[in-house]
């Protein structure tokens, strides 16, 4: 499933192409929703916004569209209007005078009122977007101290989108790493030094993520491993999917386990238990 970054970056490219300009053409591809294709087209897009792994694409006349990629959704966009064969379903099209903004496979797609978007069932419960720039380390350090969260695992906390909206499983994976924290201490055991790595680590890994489209290693080391033959999938993360392979800060083998039947992956020396 993409994460904060993904759906960041994405709506980064459907802004390039779509804010600011009128809608020219509207298709849905659910039944349920085809209702809406009319009073949408014709009108002009002011924003693309993001919370968490759900993407909002704001009207000029009070309507916004809600979708989540879920697990196989994406976004794609193309100049022009004529689009490639493709086996994924169409889901939702959005028009231009010149290109065309189309997100197939996700089925999560709903039209609100733009006031209304606070009640939406998904949107109402998360917590702080991840990617949002006003997020700082220490918005991170007070939640992890907050009475709702503080007793939690690291490993279920960081999947928990009231926490922070946009985590996901290779993120959690990584940032936990990059802190040098077990996967299950919980933030009531750790010092304030320990929490405050664990709040910086939660923006550091996910904005270098974004950054770089997918990247959570330090850009310096990735280009070394290229140096080296490694393909983009091997030089991408610190310990996310490296079973066996060393770490590449103290050489012992990653460990690979299952928490919540999600994958998660540790160093055993560098993320020794509390």
């Amino acid at each position: 499933m993409p994460e904060g970054p993904e759906i960041r970056r994405a709506a980064d490219q459907i802004a390039r192409v779509l804010e600011g300009e009128t809608v020219a053409n509207v298709c849905f591809g659910q039944p349920r929703l085809q209702k809406y294709a009319d009073p949408l087209r014709g009108h002009k897009v002011l924003s693309i916004e993001t919370r968490g792994k759900a993407l909002l694409t704001h009207f000029d006349h009070g309507l916004s569209i809600y979708s989540h990629n879920q697990l196989y959704g994406i976004w794609k966009v193309f100049k022009g209007h004529n689009l490639p064969k493709t086996n994924r379903a169409m889901r939702l099209l959005l028009q231009t005078g010149s290109h065309s903004a189309v997100l197939y496979s996700a089925s999560d797609i709903s039209v609100w009122k733009t006031q209304e978007l606070a009640t939406h069932p998904f949107l109402a419960k998360i917590g702080p977007d991840i990617m949002d720039p006003q997020l700082t380390w220490r918005n991170v350090a007070e939640r992890l101290r907050a009475p709702r969260f503080a007793n939690k695992e690291l490993a279920t906390l960081y999947l928990d989108q009231t926490f922070l909206a946009g985590n996901g499983n290779y993120l959690r994976s990584e940032i936990l790493h990059d802190a040098r924290l077990h996967p299950r201490a919980r933030p009531a055991q750790l010092s304030r030094g320990d929490i405050g790595r664990l709040a910086r680590s939660s923006l550091a890994i996910s904005r270098r993520s974004y950054e770089t489209g997918g990247f959570t290693i330090k850009p310096r080391l990735s280009a070394s491993l290229r140096a080296q033959g490694l393909s983009r999938a091997w030089r991408r993360f610190y310990v996310f999917g490296r079973e066996d392979y060393p770490c590449y800060t103290c050489h012992a083998h990653i460990r690979r386990s299952e928490i919540g039947h999600r994958r998660l992956y540790h160093c055993p020396v560098c993320q020794t238990p509390v």
